[in-house]
């Protein structure tokens, strides 16, 4: 009975059109062979399991294959043979890791000038390039510089920036790219229909979105699911046998969060703990989700297409006006951190359940990303209608001699609702003149009052000046309340003053109360004056 041979192993590429999301790569390999034009050296890079060593090892066997077929080896002459099984004494592979030492690169320097004795080229296949030292890298310039004709180097890398600019400029660099989803998904059901394994869509989407562009990943993630199970390899038992929540319990504990109840979520949590799942692994997927829905919230038609993976197209849609972006930039923080710390953590368990309850309970932190999430969340809640603040009750103004208070104006006064009604007076305020009070305004007052003051078409707060008076124009009642506070009027109020040079009195107005033009509240207004807090400068 023969051993048992890993999957990733057993279906390596043996020719460069089996090699999967890499066509930009293989094509050029293939065209340089049919053409003869040739560089001595290449340089592989990309991260890990992408197929640089499977590459490193067709190009060998093309260069020398008696037999070429548009590029690709044959497989079947006696070089090819040979160079897969190992035997041929002039195609090495070097691991750089375990002989990254100047003596090392010296003894195959040494050697490689004396000519092949099996096949037409000597090729050094150099692994994990970057691991050399820096005198090992110095005494391999020379050769591959200048290389006997016979001599051809192939360096892999997954750390590009650790390799020295003198090495970089001697050899034609190919970048393997992370293979999509998809591909890894086709390519995971091709290998299962030749092993028999019932493989099951959505568990094929699972393995190849855990690959995480990895080819080697996917296969070996494969081969772990289908020996721990029999029968149908679904997406269920591919979370039970890798330790992982899945999508639908993820989404489920996203919505607790949301919803800020810390009950079931850390009931949820607990219960998925007591099943074996890996905290680390249930808190890199929230934080996949997390990321998920910023990217939905920043860039909800282009977005689609950068999810992750980790939950549904429509979870995401459903979570997404449930968390301001304030939220999940400080959830990612949050989870970020939490999973940093679990290398050197006593009590893991504890670091998780703390980071769900910081999660779905903010006001627990006085920070100031605790405090601008909480902000951002109201804002958009009243910007949505979700949550309508009501209006304060107005104070009762104080008595006054019946001879100093103005007449109350009667339906009579009021302006007819016709053509002929007097017209509200227009924007007096001089070009440029709300913009730089803004700016004087924002230098004085302090987050968050300050941030409703931007000079922009659609900012909770707009000036409007007639005369001698400021309306400061609200878009709605909760901008309103908030900045009506008799220190912050005295604020807006003497820097307009300065700025026009003359006494300005400033009013609060709360436009989603009041429709914008209405003669007969412009009346009711002026009518006001002697009762209301006026900031008047003198």
């Amino acid at each position: 009975m023969s051993a048992y041979q890993a999957l990733y192993r057993k279906y390596r590429p043996q020719t460069f059109d089996d090699v999967v999301g890499q066509l930009a790569v293989t094509q050029t390999l293939k065209t340089q062979l049919v053409t003869g034009k040739m560089s001595h050296a290449y340089l592989f890079t990309g991260s890990r399991g992408t197929g640089k060593t499977s590459c490193a090892k067709i190009l060998a066997k093309a260069v020398n294959c008696l037999h070429p077929d548009n590029g690709n080896p044959c497989n079947v002459c006696e070089a090819c043979r040979a160079i897969d099984s190992g035997s041929c004494m002039d195609v090495l592979e070097i691991d750089a890791a375990s002989n990254n030492g100047v003596d090392n690169v010296r003894d195959l320097r040494d050697d490689a000038i004396y000519s092949p004795s099996q096949v037409k080229m000597r090729v050094y296949i150099i692994d994990e390039v970057h691991m050399l030292s820096i005198s090992a890298f110095n005494a391999l310039l020379k050769i591959i510089e200048e290389p006997p004709e016979h001599l051809l180097f192939i360096l892999a890398t997954t750390e590009l920036h650790k390799v020295p600019a003198t090495i970089l400029s001697r050899c034609q660099r190919f970048s393997f790219r992370r293979i999509s989803q998809e591909d890894i998904s086709a390519r995971l059901q091709y290998v299962a229909y030749q092993e028999n394994i019932d493989l099951d869509d959505g568990a094929a989407r699972v393995i190849a979105r855990l690959a995480d562009g990895g080819m080697r990943d996917g296969l070996s993630l494969l081969d772990q699911c289908a020996s721990a199970t029999t029968g149908e390899l679904t997406a269920e038992r591919v979370y039970a046998c890798l330790g992982i929540a899945g999508e639908q319990r993820c989404g489920e504990l996203m919505g607790y969060i949301a919803a800020q109840d810390a009950k079931n979520a850390l009931t949820l949590f607990n219960r998925l703990y007591a099943e074996g799942k890996d905290m680390g692994a249930m808190l890199d997927e929230l934080a996949c989700m997390t990321r998920d829905l910023l990217v939905m919230k920043t860039a909800p038609g282009a977005g689609i297409t950068m999810l992750s993976g980790v939950a549904s197209d429509q979870e995401v849609l459903d979570l997404v006006g449930k968390l301001s972006s304030g939220e999940l930039v400080r959830m990612m923080g949050r989870i970020e951190r939490t999973l940093a710390g679990f290398t050197r953590s006593a009590s893991r368990r504890m670091d998780a359940e703390l980071c769900i309850l910081d999660l779905c309970r903010p006001e627990l932190s006085l920070d100031a990303q605790s405090l601008n999430s909480r902000l951002t969340r109201l804002e958009e809640q009243v910007k949505s209608g979700v949550m309508v603040t009501p209006m304060a009750a107005a104070p009762i103004p104080a008595a006054q001699p019946e001879d100093d208070r103005p007449p109350m104006p009667t339906d009579e006064d009021a302006p007819p609702d016709s053509e002929e009604a007097p017209e509200m007076p227009v924007n007096q305020a001089p070009v440029g003149f709300w913009s730089e009070l803004v700016s004087a305004v924002r230098k004085e007052l302090r987050p968050p009052v300050s941030g409703f003051f931007v000079s922009s078409e659609n900012a909770p707060v707009r000036g409007c000046l007639r005369e001698n008076r400021l309306d400061l124009q609200c878009s709605n009642t909760f901008t309103a309340q908030t900045i009506d506070k008799p220190q912050i009027l005295e604020v807006v109020a003497r820097k307009a003053s300065a700025q026009l040079g003359r006494p300005i009195n400033v009013f609060v107005v709360d436009l989603s109360a009041k429709p914008e033009g209405n003669a007969r509240m412009e009346q009711l207004l002026n009518f006001g004056k002697a009762h209301s807090d006026v900031v008047h400068i003198k």
